[in-house]
């Protein structure tokens, strides 16, 4: 067994001991393998154990590292998108799980159109309030955004994501957490039901908490390959 599948086996255990502690099916989480600074060995690796999806965080490390054309797993973008490198985004992509403001969606869309192309995306929320990071930073402004993309024929949004503030303080780590289930209800109300499923939070340090708020996909870097170089 190759360290990577030996990791996850004990990731897998710990997400069935988190999702039973919440009362939820462990099956409902979906684990992204997060290779941003490891080479493509790596992701090989990590498919090789089971997981579909991976998550980079940088554009032109994306587009440096990831072969074009089909894939047998999916490649989502969870990094800071500068609109000028919306170009990059469709048929490269599956998801940018970073929009951070309606601009930005609407650049990409702009570039999805001319390619004819659409694409998944999240919206990313600022709960920790951090300056330091992206993300809306109040529930209107989404509920804009959200209103706006639904009328779009190449942007699906399919959810919201967050980071939690870099803490030991697990008890903010959990309101953090609570405050995007929180609002991604909410914001249900103006998305489509049927597609609008996904919440993105929990990282290596505390995926755990995030599972147990709610978190239907967790981001999962050291855990799986170990610390970066």
């Amino acid at each position: 067994m190759s360290e990577i599948s030996s990791n996850l086996k004990e990731v897998k255990q710990r997400i069935n001991d988190a999702a039973q502690r919440a009362g939820r099916n462990p099956d409902a989480v979906e684990i992204m393998a997060v290779t941003k600074t490891h080479d493509l060995t790596a992701v090989y690796d990590a498919t090789v154990a089971g997981i579909a999806l991976i998550g980079e965080n940088r554009v032109q490390e994306a587009l440096a590292k990831f072969p074009g054309g089909e894939r047998d797993y999916r490649l989502h973008l969870i990094g800071h998108l500068q609109r000028n490198k919306s170009k990059f985004i469709p048929g490269f992509f599956d998801c940018v799980e970073s929009i951070d403001k309606q601009e930005t969606a609407l650049a990409i869309e702009k570039q999805c159109e001319k390619a004819g192309k659409p694409i998944d995306i999240l919206f990313e929320f600022n709960t920790s309030g951090e300056k330091s990071k992206s993300g809306f930073v109040s529930l209107e402004a989404v509920k804009e955004a959200a209103d706006i993309v639904m009328e779009s024929e190449y942007l699906h949004l399919k959810g919201l994501m967050t980071i939690a503030p870099f803490t030991d303080d697990t008890d903010l780590v959990r309101k953090s957490f609570a405050e995007l289930r929180d609002i991604f209800e909410e914001i249900r109300n103006h998305a489509d039901p049927a597609e609008f499923k996904t919440l993105s939070m929990g990282m290596s340090s505390d995926f755990e908490i995030a599972i147990e708020e709610g978190a239907t996909r967790v981001r999962l870097g050291t855990v799986l390959f170990g610390r970066r170089m």
